[in-house]
């Protein structure tokens, strides 16, 4: 799964030859999973059709600050023209990305002194985002001083560039100055969004669902959890860039993320034996399981036949895996969760003492 998958990009085209290739680069941001708002300048539409883009996007494409609509009254027979406003503040705000690609020498002057005179300008300067602009000029456009400097101001503001490439130009010449190719806008961004993730480099173990505790081959003890806490905290941290080890009890979730790798188990016993192999390695576990306290004793053999009024189970006590871990933690940060249905925070508090715990008061909630 691309880190893309999900997020917002609000793609800005400029009036050069390059925005050809912008066909290509909003289908690979959809098929990485992304929502692509495309935004053209007046000039970018010589070069590539607004309903080429809409139709890759799945998205209307915005030129303007108004989108027109004529209506005929049919009595007067006069057409009346509906003006609503496409709003550049919140196409801004939306966006967790903004990318201008091509982003010509024009464009990019505008962008570092803030001649706002169209819509794409004025969503730039509405945009909270991360904003990355891809350079697409002739050679000589590229070297000037003038161009150099837009590059120097709109770094300066916190904006990334993507480096031109080298090859043949429009113009006939060769050198530096044809916008990145689709694919290596696609991947110098992932890169950037990677190397920036808060969990990157961090490996988190985590158990969800419930244990089955066999009583005999058909029948077990288990309890009504449907493992979509632990399942979504793997997601989470994938998403942040951690590297996840999900140790699942039997569950109806599913989870598909490069980051995560799943482990099946049925008992409690087999929990706490790959919650150790993989516990001296992992800088977080997070206990989200619903492990049962007590198995059977004895498990029958073979299916127990009803036959008696009564039938009594003897029970033995489960191992504790994260008191376990808590007595043998090094490095690694545990968190673990207390479902009570009486004296909450006391039984909560005398659990984080127990499986020695780091008590945070700032982030203890009950509810």
């Amino acid at each position: 799964m691309s880190v893309l998958s999900g997020k917002k990009i609000v793609l800005g085209i400029s009036g050069g030859i390059a925005a050809y290739k912008t066909a290509t680069l909003v289908r690979l941001f959809i098929k990485a999973g992304a929502h692509v708002q495309v935004i053209m300048t007046p000039a970018s539409k010589d070069f590539i059709t607004p309903l080429t883009l809409s139709t890759l996007s799945k998205r209307p494409v915005f030129s303007s600050f108004y989108k027109e609509e004529e209506t005929l009254d049919s009595e007067v027979e006069n057409p009346n023209k509906n003006l609503e406003w496409n709003n550049h503040v919140e196409i801004g705000l939306w966006a967790d990305f903004m990318i201008i690609a091509p982003a010509t020498a024009n464009t990019l002057s505008k962008m570092a002194n803030g001649i706002c005179d169209n819509l794409l300008i004025a969503t730039y300067l509405s945009a909270k985002c991360p904003v990355f602009f891809a350079p697409a000029m002739d050679l000589d456009m590229y070297k000037h001083p003038s161009t150099i400097e837009s590059f120097n101001k709109l770094k300066s503001y916190g904006n990334t560039i993507i480096p031109a490439e080298s090859g043949e130009l429009a113009s006939g010449l060769s050198g530096e100055g044809r916008m990145a190719e689709p694919e290596n806008i696609i991947t110098f961004i992932e890169n950037k969004i990677e190397s920036e993730l808060p969990l990157k480099g961090k490996k988190i173990l985590i158990t969800a669902g419930p244990t089955y505790e066999a009583i005999d081959p058909v029948r077990f003890i288990g309890n009504h959890s449907s493992g979509k806490m632990g399942y979504d905290l793997a997601l989470c941290a994938a998403n942040y860039g951690a590297s996840v080890i999900l140790i699942s009890g039997p569950t109806l979730m599913s989870i598909s993320h490069e980051l995560v790798q799943v482990i099946k188990i049925n008992s409690a016993e087999e929990m706490f034996v790959q919650c150790h192999n993989y516990f001296k390695t992992s800088d977080v576990f997070i206990g989200a399981a619903a492990v049962a306290d007590y198995k059977p004793k004895n498990p029958a053999l073979h299916k127990i036949k009803k036959s008696e009024e009564t039938l009594v189970i003897e029970l033995v006590k489960n191992k504790d895996i994260l008191e376990s871990l808590g007595s043998i933690k090094e490095k690694q940060y545990l968190i673990g969760f207390a479902l009570e249905t009486e004296n909450e925070i006391e039984n909560a508090k005398l659990k984080i003492q127990k499986k020695k715990l780091r008590f945070d008061s700032s982030k203890f909630y009950t509810r």
